[in-house]
Order: structure tokens, then C-alpha cells, then sequence
């Protein structure tokens, strides 16, 4: 099956060997972003795996593309923008300070006007950009950027959707791009053309309103679930929504800033499984939700049985995690097989 997703990429800076910015003298550059990663991740996979964005025609969008490609994702779909299209001209920028211990990550984001955010999106023609692909997947992050980008991710949604293509959507809220209730209200909209979805939080189908940000409830969903608290959250979502036939989230246990562990819910054609939980030493914690998504999406595409799909995705963040950059480049699917069958569900 051919996937296809679209978004923008991001040039990421890191100061090296865990300093904090105000310390930095270098920084090592890398390219990411939430759709991206989950090319790159499945390209690795073999899957047949397209991208779509917008970059600057300059050295930086061409070296941001280069390493897609190398990776083996296809960029055909990709525009180059010129200074005409998009005034601003510039590769959307992230400066991540990585958590060591007690201390946690920290991100600045320096993407307004970007080449992607500042592009005018009725210009494509989307029914020639989705031809020929069976599965899309888009996030939250993207209608955040822009009211074109939003409109853009609409527009696409319901063109899968009369193609026939399988439409997987991550909420993925990023508070420093948009408020919670318009995150709401947009990824709302979504959920009609949507068949897998995760990263529920944006939804608040199910709570009350005085539940928002309360205790362990965030964004109206509990961080860290039971399995009948997640059940009842699924089966509201799908009586609400019958079209998704699958649901998923990963529930993290951060224990200080290099060690977490993690497990995940999916609710799949009427029935909620539990994955196994993992415990694990971070080198870099960026992109691990992607790497979930990515691992659930190649899952999927080849038939895994449910326990086997929700335990391959929960071990393909894992092993992300001990990756140096955003994406999981993990092209040996049998290290995550290993992984996901070990007994390795330990108790805290």
C-alpha cells in the first residue's frame, strides 16, 4: 500500500552533550517534524512512503529534502517556494534543549512565517496529490500554522475520504501553537472523514467542562488511565463517531528526565487491548509519539493481530527513544518484533 502524508519540516538545533542553550557555543542541526518522522519511519519499514510540504528554495529546504530522501522517502510532491509565493521565504526552525535527571527538555519554536505556514494551499490540486495512494495521515499540528493550512488539511481529509484512501489523524496539541478549544474545534471537524486516530486529547468528547486540566485529567482525558476508564473514553468517542474503527494512545510514565516507561491503549472494531508496559533509558525523547504512530500504521498495513499491532507500536517508540534525532530510523523490523515479544511488562 502507498502512503502519503503531508506537514512541515523543521530545522531542529540541539546543543550537544545535554547543555542547556544559554550555555551553548555549537548546536547540531537535524530535521524533523511530526509527519515527516513518520515518512522517514515508515520508509525505513519499506513502506512506499511520499511526503508532502512546502520549503524554501534555498540550501536549507534542498537539505531538508535530501535527507528524506536518503531515507528513501519520495519528495516528489514537494514545492519549492519562491520568495514570490511566500514573502517570508524561510525553513521553519526548533531549538530543543535535551533533559538529563531531574531536568526536562525544553523547546523553543521559531517557525512563524515559514515558507509552509505562509503558502497559499488552494493553488494545489489535491485530487492529483492523492491519486494512486491507499492510506493518508495528517496531524492537528498543521490547520495550527495557518487558517490556509487548516483549510488545506479539511479539504484533504474529504478528498481521501471519496477516494476510498484509509485517513489516520494524530490531535497532537501543541499549546504554544494554538489554544485548547480551537484545537477542539477544528480536530472535531476531522473526525467524520477519520478511520485510525490518535493522540485523543484535543477531543474532550466525554468529560465535563469542569474536568479540564484537573488533577490527572488533562485536556479532559486522564493522563494515566486504567483499562476500564480508557474503554469507556474509546466506546464514547466511536458511539459519537462510527466511522473510526480504530483508536490508539500511548500513556507515558516520566520517573525523571532519561528514564520513562510506557504502554498504550487500542480500541480496534469494538474491543480496547492494553499493550505490554516498558521501562527504558532515554538518549532522545523527540518524535517518540510519531515513531507509536508509525509503528501502528505499518502494523495495520500487514495484518498484525490487535495485541501484536498495539505492542509493535508501543516497541517502536521505545526504540525510538534511543535514537539520536526526530525519526525512528529503524530499517530491522525484527529488533522491534524482538522487543514487542520479550516478557518485559514490569510492574513500579
Amino acid at each position: 500500500m502507498r502512503f502519503i502524508t503531508a506537514g512541515e519540516i523543521m530545522l531542529r538545533l540541539t546543543p550537544p552533550n545535554y547543555d542547556k542553550i544559554r550555555m551553548a557555543t555549537s548546536f547540531e542541526a537535524n530535521y524533523g517534524g511530526s509527519e515527516a518522522n513518520i515518512a522517514l519511519a515508515l520508509a525505513n519499514l519499506g513502506v512506499d512512503s511520499s511526503f508532502f510540504s512546502v520549503v524554501p528554495n534555498n540550501s536549507l529546504g534542498k537539505s531538508a529534502i535530501r535527507m528524506l530522501r536518503s531515507n528513501d522517502v519520495h519528495c516528489s510532491p514537494v514545492i519549492l517556494s519562491t520568495p514570490e509565493e511566500t514573502p517570508t521565504h524561510r525553513l521553519g526552525t526548533y531549538y530543543l534543549e535535551t533533559g538529563f535527571g531531574i531536568r526536562p527538555s525544553k523547546v523553543i519554536y521559531d517557525r512563524k512565517h515559514s515558507a509552509f505556514s505562509e503558502y497559499d494551499f488552494s493553488r494545489v490540486d489535491i485530487d492529483a496529490l492523492l491519486t494512486g495512494f491507499g492510506w493518508l495521515h495528517l496531524s492537528g499540528i498543521t490547520p495550527a500554522l495557518s487558517g490556509s493550512c487548516a483549510d488545506f488539511v479539511l479539504d484533504c481529509l474529504k478528498e481521501a475520504k471519496k477516494k476510498g484512501l484509509t485517513v489516520s489523524f494524530d490531535g497532537n496539541f501543541r499549546a504554544k501553537l494554538w489554544s485548547w478549544d480551537e484545537a477542539r474545534d477544528f480536530c472535531t471537524k476531522c473526525l467524520p472523514y477519520v478511520d485510525v486516530l490518535l493522540g485523543i486529547e484535543p477531543y474532550h468528547l466525554w468529560r465535563d467542562e469542569e474536568d479540564h486540566g484537573k488533577g490527572d485529567v488533562k485536556d479532559g482525558v486522564p493522563l494515566h488511565p486504567d483499562f476500564v476508564q480508557q474503554d469507556e473514553v474509546f466506546h464514547a468517542f466511536v458511539e459519537r463517531y462510527p466511522n473510526i474503527s480504530c483508536i490508539a494512545r500511548h500513556v507515558r510514565y516520566a520517573h525523571s528526565g532519561s528514564e520513562n516507561s510506557l504502554k498504550a491503549f487500542m480500541y480496534y472494531e469494538g474491543k480496547t487491548y492494553e499493550s505490554k508496559t516498558f521501562d527504558f533509558h532515554i538518549l532522545d525523547r523527540v518524535g517518540g509519539g510519531d515513531a507509536f504512530a508509525s509503528g501502528l500504521i505499518y502494523a495495520m498495513m500487514n495484518d498484525y493481530d490487535p495485541m501484536d499491532t498495539v505492542n509493535f507500536a508501543v516497541a517502536s517508540s521505545v526504540i525510538k527513544h534511543t535514537i539520536h534525532g526526530d525519526a525512528n530510523i529503524t530499517d530491522d523490523v525484527e529488533s522491534i518484533r524482538n522487543l514487542m515479544d520479550m516478557n518485559y511488562d514490569i510492574k513500579r
